[in-house]
């Protein structure tokens, strides 16, 4: 347990989990421009969650033995995991639900007017698919189940870390 606690003071592991999340990244643009599979306004908004957690792995990258750092890390990585659970959570109520008037795909993301990153880069955040079409699955789960095990995952990985770090060192 204690080389669990000793894990987020050290660089490797932030680089590692920098890593993973980018090719998380990286697979959802192999689906979308080599599998065609067009992103909906969910999947845009997953991926911006997942974007979230590269730039908390690389803050926590930078300087992990400052505790400053990993609280903000920790901050971003816990952000975005649970906003991106919640978010995947909802795609597969919108794909799953036999009510064609309970939800609403969007055609364009809702991101804050100082940023609008589906303008900045079109390739990288614009939406151009259908919210309630299961175009992918793999193992009878769509692509949004696969999403939330991802986002549950990370999140518990959050928890389990934090609490380590807690237990043992009495400080994060």
């Amino acid at each position: 347990m204690n080389w669990l606690a000793q894990l987020p003071t050290k660089r490797g592991p932030w680089l590692l989990f920098s890593a993973i999340v980018l090719l998380l990244e990286a697979t959802a643009l192999f689906f979308q421009y080599n599998m065609g599979l067009a992103p909906c306004i969910m999947c845009i908004y997953q991926r911006t969650a997942v974007l979230g957690l590269l730039i908390a792995a690389l803050i926590g990258a930078t300087n992990p033995k400052h505790k400053g750092v990993r609280l903000l890390a920790y901050s971003g990585w816990g952000l975005s995991s649970i906003w991106g659970l919640l978010i995947a959570r909802e795609h597969i109520d919108m794909q799953t639900t036999t009510d064609p008037f309970a939800y609403s795909c969007e055609f364009e993301p809702n991101f804050p007017t100082f940023m609008p990153l589906h303008e900045w880069l079109p390739s990288f955040f614009a939406a151009t698919g259908d919210c309630g079409n299961i175009d992918w699955q793999f193992v009878g789960l769509s692509m949004p189940a696969w999403m939330e095990i991802i986002f549950a995952v990370v999140t518990g990985a959050l928890f389990i870390v934090v609490m380590s770090r807690l237990l043992i060192n009495r400080s994060l």
